[in-house]
């Protein structure tokens, strides 16, 4: 009977995701490389096989946690060999399947929400390694399964792949990206940090390939990259999650490696496909490079329509009191270079009857790295952004109709029209693409700490080091506020913006504590995110340029970096005893000492970059 159960799971499992991995190859066939690949599949599959088998004896209480703890290494190892190939070729069935983020998802089916619950190697570290595993021992022998079906019809998708060295190398650059912002971090073994030990495991299986690469290609940039791998052994020597030196790691380990295999010539197109669905742009030489992610990926204006004349219209438009009803209130108005396009304020003052607006003020540096834009996530582009601000009556209270009329009848935009476009015309189109052409040009990516990673300075204070490491580690900052936009972009393939629930309070200074009433992304007035995971929950946004951004969080409540920083070693809302069910955010303390606050402050402040505003 449970033969047979197996194998009808086995049969949807097909039926449902067969067509998520439905890729037509048409890379050279290269066995060389292909039969380590399917060998370390086949290992993965094995892998899952045991896991599941002990996960079904600890639900009827007869393996340990001891054993199923080992067992999820195994297999997490095992993934770890082959992620950075599977999850380039097959990355949403690896994301909803394999090793996607704990969380739950709404997905829109026949006209109607239905929220998935994780599934997948994160969930099941995070479940193990929890204090209610043996609560949870059902659960994680459903999990475990699903995982062990998936894998097959994984292994089964990588048998018929044939990857040749420019797939490979192309694959490898990625998943230094992945290793270093969510494998070090400890996004990816949310219950056990594991990450070091497992980014270990990535980077032998690196130097595996590459030797196979190198024995045929003797190309300068392979043989370069394997003395950079050998160099990085000695930083897992003794070492653990918490002393791991991520700083060092980037700049002597994988930024060098990201750089030299890039110098790798690459002779295949048969997976452009991907790479054109993506922000990356790979023609750089670091993770922390300004044109590492494409700007125009993320908003509706293309880079052929865009020019630095384009520009100029929007900056006019920015600063300009015409796009608003009363002739009084501007973008800059809220927006204010002086304060990296902030206001100063804990919620922005209403034009039409001095109330304050409902949230506080992001800046707009580096605000066009998102999919989704507000703190409610309700605009989808740069565009509709702008749109929201137009025709909101507490802001602009405008229309398109008095705005065009108000700047045809003046000179000087009709001069700038028609150098840009070559007539006088003035339309919607015009006005949201220069906008949004100024907007995306607000980047932000020439700190003192970007100076230095780039090696365009030689020295950081050791509190900023130090800062970065915590950041990176302990104080599980970055596995929110993802490098190098430090936001809510989730690395590597940086396509889509997380919202978070942190249960920010009212007012943290005093001594009754309360749940600020802001219900966040479910009130977004998008009906399939009308779903319980999103009370109370807010965009990530940058915590760059933050020492001049204050107040902070949503509601403004939050007056200094201390108290932010306080919030978080407590655990947010949940931490000082209120009930916010669906918190995101780990309600245990950090453990934080005053110098380690201080250090995180100092790396933060190092985030400033005085040339963009």
């Amino acid at each position: 009977m449970q033969f047979k159960l197996y194998t009808l799971y086995f049969l949807i499992c097909t039926i449902v995701f067969g067509t998520s991995l439905n890729y037509n190859s048409t890379s050279v066939n290269n066995d060389y490389y292909s039969t380590q690949i399917i060998e370390d599949s086949n290992a993965f599959l094995n892998a899952t096989k045991t896991l599941d088998s002990v996960a079904q004896q600890f639900s009827a209480s007869k393996s340990s946690v001891s054993n199923l703890k080992e067992q999820l290494a195994t297999a997490r190892h095992s993934f770890k060999r082959i992620e950075f190939y599977t999850a380039f070729k097959y990355a949403e069935f690896i994301e909803s399947h394999i090793n996607g983020a704990p969380l739950h998802k709404v997905s829109y089916v026949k006209n109607r929400s239905e929220i998935k619950p994780p599934e997948g190697l994160q969930i099941l570290d995070e479940l193990i390694y929890s204090e209610d595993v043996h609560k949870e021992a059902i659960n994680i022998a459903s999990l475990t399964k699903k995982l062990y079906f998936s894998s097959l019809r994984l292994h089964k998708n990588v048998q018929q792949q044939h990857p040749t060295h420019s797939e490979l190398i192309t694959a490898l650059r990625i998943e230094l990206i992945r290793i270093f912002t969510l494998g070090v971090s400890g996004f990816d073994t949310p219950g056990s940090l594991n990450g070091i030990s497992e980014t270990k495991v990535v980077l032998d299986n690196m130097s595996l390939h590459l030797n196979k690469i190198d024995k045929q290609s003797h190309h300068k940039s392979i043989t370069h990259s394997l003395s950079i791998l050998n160099r990085g052994a000695t930083y897992f020597n003794e070492t653990n999650f918490e002393n791991f030196d991520r700083l060092g790691f980037l700049k002597e380990i994988i930024d060098p490696l990201y750089k030299t295999l890039g110098e790798f010539p690459l002779d295949d197109e048969s997976y452009s496909y991907i790479l054109k669905s993506l922000p990356l742009n790979l023609n750089t030489t670091s993770l922390f490079d300004d044109t590492l992610l494409d700007p125009y990926f993320y908003t509706d204006l293309t880079e052929k329509e865009d020019s630095e004349l384009l520009t100029s219209l929007g900056k006019s438009l920015f600063y300009d009191t015409k796009l608003s009803t009363t002739n009084t209130v501007s973008c800059a108005t809220c927006h204010n270079p002086k304060l990296a396009f902030t206001d100063g304020l804990p919620k922005p003052i209403s034009f039409k009857n001095g109330d304050t607006l409902q949230r506080n003020t992001p800046t707009l540096l580096n605000a066009v790295y998102a999919n989704r834009f507000f703190y409610d996530l309700r605009a989808f582009n740069l565009e509709q952004q702008a749109e929201h601000v137009i025709f909101n009556e507490n802001e602009f209270n405008s229309s398109y109709t008095a705005i065009l009329n108000s700047l045809s009848k003046n000179d000087a935009y009709t001069s700038k029209l028609k150098n840009t476009f070559g007539d006088t015309l003035i339309s919607r189109e015009r006005v949201l693409k220069a906008l949004a052409s100024y907007t995306s040009s607000l980047r932000s990516f020439n700190s003192s700490f970007d100076r230095y990673i780039k090696g365009e300075s030689q020295t950081i204070p050791e509190s900023v080091a130090n800062g970065f490491n915590l950041f990176m580690g302990k104080a599980n900052c970055a596995t929110c506020h993802f490098a190098p936009t430090f936001a809510g972009l989730v690395p590597p393939y940086y396509k889509d913006s997380e919202s978070e629930v942190l249960g920010v309070l009212k007012n943290p200074r005093t001594p009754h504590k309360e749940l600020d009433d802001d219900k966040g992304r479910i009130t977004n007035g998008i009906h399939t995110e009308s779903a319980w995971m999103y009370v109370n929950a807010f965009k990530t946004t940058t915590v760059r340029n933050i020492e001049v951004t204050a107040p902070y969080f949503h509601n403004g409540a939050y007056k200094t970096l201390e108290e932010v920083i306080d919030f978080y070693n407590n655990g947010g809302g949940n931490g000082v005893d209120l009930n916010v069910t669906n918190q995101t955010l780990s309600e245990d303390s950090l453990n934080l000492s005053e110098a380690e606050k201080q250090d995180l402050i100092a790396f933060l402040k190092s985030l400033t970059d005085t040339a963009s505003f």
